[in-house]
């Protein structure tokens, strides 16, 4: 078989074939009386077997080898190969990310786009000043890109850098910050489940609140804890019963006792708070500790529910509850 037919039934170039005969991975068994290379059946299959290899990602060294050497064991290779094919995924997966959140900012001109990509290296800078002068910057004409800010976010360690990153997300007007911070919430890594819900709370709008909501069954009570707080803040009723339990808890308590003051802002619900912490305080297993700081959150909720509860507990058996409840009664006498 002469190498125009070797090359239309194998699909590879005449070029390729003599290229691959200089190279010694297969040489033509004969040749015709006028000198032209003549292809046998082995050879064709030579050449077949070469391509296979070579659509795996072999060089056409390591091919040579694979084919003449009986020696050749071809595990570490393959292991070799998938080894090369990751790292390349990875970088093409990167790359695609990275064009990706370029297109994301919607560029006017090339300005825009290496101001992006400026951003997007300084977030990844192994310097911590560097990356917080990349959050800091968002106030930019171009908006850096809300994944990469929400991606720096939950890897951050610093604690100055992570407050920057935190305030250029609230002030993203990216719709998409809230649902790509609640995908944090389900990381295995809990210090990243926190900063997440931490960037959440500092998230404006209705978007973020129902993400803190839902953070309210979250299994990570730290996760929990952080979301009362904020929605406390925000007035979401639906915190009052996990900001009693971290008052219960001794977690951030006086920040808790804080938020319920605020979520008791009418009479009703202040009396729904009141009696709520009337029942911890009458639960048997509730600790004396546990009982003084849960005396002290009445402080500050208004009604005569509070009051009443005060009243009762400047009885109390414990005698650091009553001396907390007869103090807490006269200043609200006085006020």
């Amino acid at each position: 078989m002469l190498i125009g037919e070797v090359a239309r039934r194998s699909g590879v170039s005449a070029r390729m074939l003599r290229h691959y005969e200089s190279l010694g991975l297969v040489r033509p068994s004969g040749r015709t009386g006028s000198g032209y290379r003549e292809y046998s059946g082995e050879d064709v299959r030579r050449i077949f077997h070469i391509e296979s290899l070579r659509s795996l990602g072999l060089s056409l060294r390591e091919i040579g080898r694979a084919l003449d050497d009986p020696g050749f064991v071809p595990a570490a290779l393959v292991g070799d190969l998938i080894g090369r094919t990751r790292e390349r995924i990875e970088a093409e997966t990167e790359l695609l990310t990275r064009l990706r959140r370029i297109d994301a900012a919607d560029p006017a001109g090339w300005e825009d786009v290496l101001q992006v990509v400026a951003l997007l290296q300084a977030l990844g800078s192994k310097s911590a000043g560097a990356r917080q002068r990349a959050a800091l910057s968002s106030g930019n004409e171009v908006p850096p890109p809300v994944e990469a800010l929400v991606e720096a976010a939950l890897r951050e360690r610093d604690p100055n850098v992570a407050g920057a990153l935190r305030w250029a997300l609230a002030r993203s007007v990216d719709d998409g910050g809230p649902a790509l911070l609640a995908e944090g919430l389900g990381s295995p890594v809990a210090a990243v489940r926190e900063r997440a819900v931490q960037s959440l709370a500092e998230m404006p709008g209705d978007e973020a609140t129902v993400r803190l909501r839902q953070a309210l069954a979250h299994h990570d009570v730290v996760v929990r804890g952080h979301a009362a707080l904020a929605l406390g803040v925000r007035g979401v009723a639906d915190a009052a019963p996990t900001l009693i339990d971290m008052v219960v808890a001794g977690r951030n308590d006086t920040d808790a006792a804080d938020a319920l003051s605020v979520l008791a802002s009418d009479t009703a619900a202040a009396d729904r708070i009141a009696t709520r912490i009337v029942e911890r305080l009458a639960d048997g297993s509730t600790r004396a500790s546990a009982r003084g700081r849960l005396t002290q959150a009445l402080a500050d909720i208004p009604g005569a529910r509070a009051s009443r509860a005060l009243v009762e507990l400047s009885d109390d058996e414990d005698r650091a509850v009553a001396l907390t409840a007869t103090y807490l009664l006269r200043l609200r006498e006085t006020r």
